[in-house]
């Protein structure tokens, strides 16, 4: 019967140990990183140097280098289709970025005229159509905090004038943080570097928004457009939400972009994985046995 009491003891012990040491959550990278579509070659890679992102050299080491990062601490970011600024661009090309996340194939892409618009023959740019873009403008008016305009003639002007600047174009061009996914819940993240304070940058005489900027309050955030595919879904993803990167772009005459990180994502696979241990874990109960193991010898020799 003491027997039966001690190993319950020491049961209870080892329980009361697991409960009492923090198992982190793990969470799962992109690997095997390619680069492809129409416009493979439209690319950027931007390192980090201090708290400013760098220009590195556009290859696929440097990709998956820089996608290694989180919320936290950004490690740089791709810039898919990076022409879109260009006035010679073709919106009807895009580049992608794929890899595996988990054992499961994940493709990130720029969009394109017919991602907005639609397909066929006749890409229809009429505000209020069954659209992308409108439901993306109306969401952007939204939370500009003109959401009474949504639907109402003032609100088709401003969408022409989104279109006649191109900001749908430059809407479209991604700038892939990181790709993360939480091994317990399966939630898969991607941030997006962005301007922390879109309208300070829309208001700058060099963006060709400064016109547009007038309609939006001091502060207004909003990131690109990313389009994925996974597991047989393609959906997109965008974000009116930033926290600061800590990093500043260090070229160009645009030196807040990068200063913004816009997370965003979408429910994955759950993993089919075993939990180990931590470390942590298995020494605290070696500790507890051997604690348990050295009362029994004591209580022998005194008795």
């Amino acid at each position: 019967m003491k027997e039966i009491v001690q190993r319950l003891v020491l049961g209870a012990s080892i329980t009361a140990g697991m409960s009492a040491i923090a198992i982190p959550a793990q969470a799962g990278s992109l690997t095997n990183v390619t680069i492809s579509g129409s416009a493979a070659s439209d690319y950027l890679v931007y390192g980090v140097q201090g708290n400013n992102t760098v220009r590195i050299p556009s290859n696929l080491t440097n990709v998956q280098q820089v996608l290694d990062g989180n919320a936290q601490s950004p490690t740089g970011n791709v810039e898919l289709r990076a022409s879109s600024e260009q006035s010679n661009f073709n919106f009807s090309q895009n580049t992608t970025l794929s890899g595996t996340i988990n054992g499961e194939i994940l493709t990130l892409s720029s969009l394109t005229a017919s991602d907005w618009f639609g397909t066929g023959t006749s890409i229809n740019t009429t505000y209020g159509a069954n659209t992308l873009a409108t439901r993306w403008f109306n969401d952007f008016l939204v939370n500009a905090g003109k959401g009474n305009l949504v639907g109402t003639s003032l609100a088709t002007s401003a969408f022409n004038l989104f279109v006649q600047i191109r900001g749908f174009q430059r809407t479209s061009d991604p700038n892939i943080s990181y790709v993360n996914q939480d091994d317990t819940t399966g939630f898969i993240t991607i941030g997006l570097a962005g301007h922390f304070d879109l309208k300070a940058y829309y208001s700058s005489p060099n963006s060709g928004f400064a016109t547009f900027a007038k309609l939006l309050p001091n502060g207004f955030q909003a990131s690109e457009v990313v389009k994925y595919t996974y597991n047989g879904v393609t959906d997109y993803l965008y974000s009116f939400r930033a926290t600061r990167s800590g990093l500043t772009a260090s070229e160009g005459t645009d030196t807040q972009s990068h200063s913004g990180n816009y997370e965003v994502g979408f429910q994955g696979i759950v993993p089919a994985s075993t939990p180990t241990p931590e470390p942590s874990v298995v020494l605290g109960l070696a500790g507890i046995v051997g604690f348990v193991v050295t009362k029994r010898k004591s209580k022998k020799v005194f008795r």
